[in-house]
């Protein structure tokens, strides 16, 4: 979804690979960040429903979000 979004931003540029990497990586550095988390409290002995339900949340915020912004970015790439 994320990659979608950020190759319909980049559509026609020339140099749109380094453009394509600045834009996407912050968008799934908090996926990465809870996701390393949950992983470490797994590993400590901890609960990781915290981190599950932030990352829950963000999979949904960007299910929805993701094909509106990627549509309106190619609307407005295709005028």
């Amino acid at each position: 979804l994320l990659g979608g979004l950020g190759a319909a931003l980049t559509l026609g540029l020339r140099s749109g690979g380094m453009l394509l990497i600045l834009i996407v990586l912050p968008l799934a550095m908090p996926a990465l960040i809870f996701g390393a988390g949950a992983v470490a409290a797994v590993e400590s002995g901890l609960s990781a429903s915290g981190h599950y339900s932030l990352l829950g949340a963000l999979l949904i915020a960007t299910a929805l979000g993701a094909p509106w912004a990627t549509a309106a970015a190619l609307r407005i790439s295709t005028e």
